[in-house]
């Protein structure tokens, strides 16, 4: 099999198992479970995480260049190797944010807002989990329940950052860096995508512009044949008398 082929078949496969994961994930992290729930919960999100080794295994097995796409794909083993990265494997569901803007149409305007709105939402949602699981249990920590985690994710998604929550685990300041990070690339795509919209437009108007021109430069070019023939067929007359 090659491995086009495989991604082709494992990408609805790996979106439903992150969607799982987020299910498992919000509910062990909200519930604070115990017991059976607890147990229930990580089953699932043990069973997710083998689905990843699974793929990233089997693409390393059948890439070409399996060195350079090891090297290359550096960031899939370590969201895969260390448990503490276990939230990006939600990055999977940004298939789901392309799937949207596919069935959206073409109108740009719904494209642009259904991005930039289910990026943001799955971005805000999923960096308020893993603070919140990282900083609760910590001593001195400020952000210690949900709404205090996704008000803060909110600020820092936003490059505002009023500083009144911050995490104090290293954990927590990893978690920071990588929604700063992703609150920038957000905003320069949706900024990047506004702009080239806006010189796609200005471009077809100038050649809307030019092609009205032209079409007059036409018809005036039309008139004066027709005067120069009028003009002839009157001085024909004249001059034969």
């Amino acid at each position: 099999m090659k491995q086009k082929r495989w991604q082709e078949l494992m990408e609805w496969p790996l979106t439903a198992a992150a969607g799982t994961f987020l299910i498992a994930y919000a509910w062990e992290v909200l519930g604070r479970l115990t017991g059976t729930g607890a147990f229930v919960a990580d089953v699932v999100i043990n069973l997710t995480w083998a689905l990843f080794v699974v793929d990233y295994a089997t693409n390393l097995v059948l890439a070409e260049r399996r060195g350079h796409w090891f090297i290359t794909h550096l960031f899939d083993f370590v969201v895969v190797a260390l448990p503490v990265l276990r939230p990006l494997r939600l990055l999977r569901l940004v298939t789901l944010v392309a799937i949207l803007q596919r069935r959206a149409g073409n109108a740009f305007r719904g494209r642009v807002i259904l991005f930039a709105a289910s990026s943001t939402a799955l971005l805000l949602f999923v960096a308020s989990l893993a603070m919140l699981d990282a900083e609760r249990d910590a001593s001195g920590a400020l952000i210690t329940t949900f709404p205090k985690s996704l008000w803060w994710a909110f600020v820092t998604i936003t490059t505002v950052g009023y500083g009144d929550l911050y995490p104090v685990t290293g954990t927590g300041r990893f978690i920071a860096a990588g929604i700063m990070l992703g609150g920038i690339a957000l905003i320069g795509v949706v900024t990047a995508t506004l702009a080239s919209y806006i010189v796609e437009r200005v471009a077809q108007q100038d050649e809307t512009a030019d092609a009205r021109t032209q079409e007059q430069m036409r018809d005036l070019a039309d008139e004066i044949r027709q005067l120069r023939a009028e003009l002839r067929g009157h001085d024909g007359p004249v001059g034969s008398e």
